[in-house]
């Protein structure tokens, strides 16, 4: 564990604000590759992106950009993105992102809650910025970054190179950074929406350096030759702006290699060999089916045998530490022989092979997918935090993890459990409060600074914390039983990989029923209404079932058409369930399975 001395031995940790942080990091690796595509067609150093950035920072005050004011961002993951976020903080402002998938009146809700007048972003969105300035948001200047040679741009729009040529000789850089004070926000994290419009969560510069520093004396960040990281979640995701941004680049030094296609991610891991990497469980949960389906493809019946035999073992290696037995001789021999004959070529083939920390959140995990990457030597860290603690309040770490947990609490922040099971939370990680919506910010913070969370959790004498559920969203059957949809989901999901997403339903009902939609991977092209492809769900209710309560139980299934989409009508953009929207549009449907 790392000593509160060795945090201070890092140079952007000791900072007072994100741009000092930054410079402190440049200073100490400028010949580092920074962020980067894949193709390395853009690439910056460390001294090419401070520059970038300083030089772009006169050009947004140029363009009347002042200490306290707004910058929309709506990009892919690109490295530009932070050139542009560092400018703007340079010059004392908030930048933030919004998803991409933003509808143009959830654009102009954006923009408008954020008072923001100057909005970067690239061709393929411009339409919807503009629909969004005409309907009467304060936007005053577009800039694009990707105009090509001779394009005409419409009115009140312009290039990127046009931003920096509207640099003002007055701008004082140093004196802009100087007075960036630790209070100052930071970056606005607009919460997804699922019970109201998005609120916008309030991060400073205290909250982000505090919550780096906790995670160093925690779980110390890899530092032992060339650190890389794929940041491939939306910016406008905290755990993307936190981990890719604030912690890999600005303070850590970390080469960040920007995936713009999500589908594309394990094409880019296998390159960059990340030595961090994290995502949600979903991503997890794939790429465990597309092992299994690689090992069950395998041609040579021995060796499939073999590898098949050597997960099973690993698993039991495992499951024997989780519960703190000694591991019999043979389980560890036969979990060795694996480890070098199976394990460790299969990490290089994927590019997880220099993985030190693999990180899991925002959903519950489900308990088959942390033991088979544990068995395969990635144990996943599932972590837990939210928008409003700066991304993370508790983690398990590589050398200290306990499945079901979330980990232990970060130091220097307090968490206790409420009478009803709620998780209260307080520390220099929680938010400065909601934009605009003293109301709301009053009622997540009390007078004494503590943060009603909305997860149901637990604690246990070791200090490891367990999420039950969120506290809005259990269910209450007929009987007036309580349970988590969520655990029941995560149960169904991992039961087979042609289960795409599953929506446990049962409040008020007398029992449960499930809405399914398939995999669109694993389930290869299957005709969801077939008969086949319902007996193989049935029998994956069945395998969930078993390990359910028989009140937790679902009694009735209904497989739907077609694939959900982040950011659609039934998931946000960080793919959390849409519950009321799922329940007003199915509801002939839920409605039949209770017929």
């Amino acid at each position: 564990m790392t000593t509160p001395q060795q945090v201070a031995d890092i140079p952007g940790l000791s900072a007072p604000n994100l741009v000092e942080a930054f410079r402190a990091t440049v200073a100490a690796n400028p010949g580092r590759v920074a962020a980067r595509t894949p193709d390395d067609s853009t690439a910056y150093t460390y001294a090419q992106l401070q520059e970038a950035a300083e030089r772009l920072a006169a050009g947004f005050h140029g363009l009347g950009l002042r200490r306290g004011d707004t910058l929309g961002i709506m990009l892919v993951n690109r490295p530009e993105f932070h050139v542009i976020d560092i400018a703007a903080l340079c010059v004392g402002a908030t930048p933030f992102s919004i998803y991409n998938t933003s509808a143009p009146e959830q654009i102009e809700y954006l923009f408008g809650d954020a008072g923001t007048r100057l909005v970067v972003t690239e061709r393929v969105f411009l339409d919807r910025v503009i629909a969004a300035r005409d309907a009467g948001t304060p936007i005053e200047t577009i800039v694009v970054i990707d105009r090509q040679e001779g394009e005409t741009l419409p009115d009140g729009v312009i290039s990127i190179t046009q931003a920096e040529g509207s640099a003002e000789a007055t701008f004082d850089l140093e004196a802009s950074i100087a007075a960036i004070e630790p209070d100052d926000v930071l970056t606005l994290i607009y919460t997804s929406g699922t019970t109201g419009p998005p609120k916008g969560v309030q991060l400073t510069h205290a909250n982000l350096l505090g919550v780096m520093r906790a995670i160093e004396t925690h779980q110390p960040w890899p530092r032992a030759g060339a650190q890389r990281i794929v940041s491939f979640l939306p910016s406008a995701h905290v755990a993307d702006r936190w981990s890719c941004h604030y912690a890999s680049l600005i303070t850590m030094g970390t080469t960040v290699t920007t995936c713009a296609d999500p589908k594309a991610l394990m094409q880019v891991v296998s390159q960059v060999r990340p030595t961090v990497f994290g995502g949600v469980p979903r991503i997890w949960e794939k790429l465990k089916a597309g092992i299994e389906a690689m090992a069950a493809a395998e041609p040579d019946d021995a060796r499939r045998e073999g590898i098949q035999q050597g997960i099973a073992v690993a698993i039991a290696k495992v499951r024997a530490e989780q519960r703190g037995e000694p591991v019999p001789d043979e389980i560890a021999a036969g979990a060795a022989r694996a480890e070098a004959a199976i394990f460790k070529p299969l990490r290089d083939k994927l590019g997880l092979g220099e993985v030190v920390w693999n990180v899991v959140g925002a959903a519950p995990t489900p308990l088959a997918v942390l033991e088979f990457f544990a068995a395969v030597g990635l144990p996943p860290c599932e972590l837990w935090g939210m928008s409003e603690t700066s991304a993370v309040c508790t983690t398990n770490t590589p050398s200290d993890y306990r499945f079901g947990s979330v980990g232990r609490v970060l130091p220097g922040v307090e968490l206790r459990i409420a009478d009803d099971g709620e998780i209260l939370v307080r520390g220099p990680n929680i938010m400065l409060g909601y934009r605009n919506q003293p109301d709301k910010t009053a009622e997540a913070i009390d007078a004494d600074g503590w943060l009603a969370t909305g997860d149901i959790g637990q604690i246990d004498p070791d200090g490891y914390v367990s999420i039950v559920d969120r506290k809005k969203e259990l269910i209450i059957n007929a009987a007036g039983k309580n349970m988590s949809p969520a655990n029941i989901e995560a149960r169904i999901k991992s039961a087979s990989p042609l289960i795409g997403q599953a929506v446990c339903i049962g409040d008020a009902r007398p029992y449960n029923v499930a809405l399914i939609t398939l995999d669109p991977d694993g389930a290869a092209g299957r005709d969801p209404s077939s008969p086949e492809t319902r007996e193989l769900i049935e029998e994956a209710i069945e395998e969930a079932n078993s390990h359910l309560s028989r009140v937790e139980q679902i009694k009735r299934f209904k497989i739907l058409p077609g694939e959900w989409q982040p950011g659609g009508d039934e998931l946000t953009p960080t793919s959390k369930m849409k519950r009321k929207p799922i329940a007003a549009k199915y509801a002939d449907d839920i409605e039949a399975l209770y017929g």
